[in-house]
C-alpha cells in the first residue's frame, strides 16, 4: 500500500517532505523520533510473535 504512495511521488515531492520535516522537528530530533520508532516496532514484532497460547488462562 505504501509503496504505491511513495511510486506516485516525484524526487521533488520527496524533497520538499523532507525540507519540511527537518524545519518542524530540527535536525537534533530526528534521530531520536527515529529512535522512538525503532522501539516501537520491536516491541509490537515481539509482541505478535509471542505464544497465543499463554495468555489463554488455564482451566
Amino acid at each position: 500500500m505504501f509503496s504505491n504512495i511513495f511510486l506516485a511521488l516525484g524526487p521533488w515531492q520527496i524533497v520538499l517532505i523532507v525540507v519540511v520535516v527537518l524545519l518542524l522537528f530540527g535536525g537534533k530530533k530526528i534521530p531520536e523520533l527515529m529512535r522512538g520508532l525503532g522501539s516501537g516496532i520491536k516491541e509490537f514484532k515481539d509482541a505478535s510473535k509471542e505464544d497465543p497460547e499463554e495468555e489463554k488462562p488455564q482451566e
